[in-house]
């Protein structure tokens, strides 16, 4: 299972939208995947308390990510960066098997020009340091608000399409590296 993840927990933000739409393209190639929306963080996780001990209702967030064969991030630019939920998330999670060896995929979005390459980036350096396999095909959605139209999706045909070659290669990416990590476990076993 894929888990696509909105990096932010913004109410009716335009990374949800393009979510939505990237979860659809997986389906229609047949690829097993959903959304985990950061909107879904319970309260609880924000408590100082919860560095030492996560809540109970944090597990099953954490266990999808756990479980996932791969990650595709979502994420806009705030202020030059990651949202602080998504580094937030990122920080609540199991070290470090939460990420190890887990393929991850990115997508920007932004209002700027530039496509939240500076965020893709960032998030690019955590994931390294955290021994992740990233796929190296990213992809940038500038001008987001002028690319979403009122139902919600992508009006441009290029960007769809870089999206569906991103989803397309990403599934081989990571169904080979987790096949290939199971055959080295195998074998470890023998």
């Amino acid at each position: 299972m894929i888990e696509i993840i909105i990096g932010t927990n913004r109410p009716g933000s335009n990374s949800k939208k393009v979510a939505a739409q990237i979860l659809e393209i997986f389906k229609q190639q047949g690829t097993s995947a959903q959304i985990l929306d950061l909107a879904e963080l319970p309260p609880d996780i924000f408590s100082p308390l919860a560095y030492a001990e996560k809540p109970a209702v944090f597990a099953t967030l954490s266990g999808r990510v756990l479980d996932a064969s791969g990650l595709l991030i979502v994420s806009p630019e705030y202020n030059g960066g990651i949202p602080g939920v998504l580094k937030y998330f990122i920080d609540m999670l199991k070290f470090p098997e939460s990420f190890e060896s887990k393929p991850v995929a990115f997508v920007g979005v932004s209002a700027g020009i530039w496509g939240a390459l500076r965020p893709v980036e960032h998030l690019q350096q955590i994931f390294g340091y955290r021994n992740a396999f990233i796929y190296p095909a990213r992809v940038f959605i500038p001008g987001v608000f002028q690319e979403i139209g009122t139902d919600g999706r992508l009006k441009s045909a290029d960007l769809v399409q870089r999206l569906t070659e991103q989803a397309k290669g990403f599934t081989d990416f990571a169904a080979r590296l987790n096949s290939g990590h199971k055959d080295a476990k195998t074998q470890s076993l023998v």
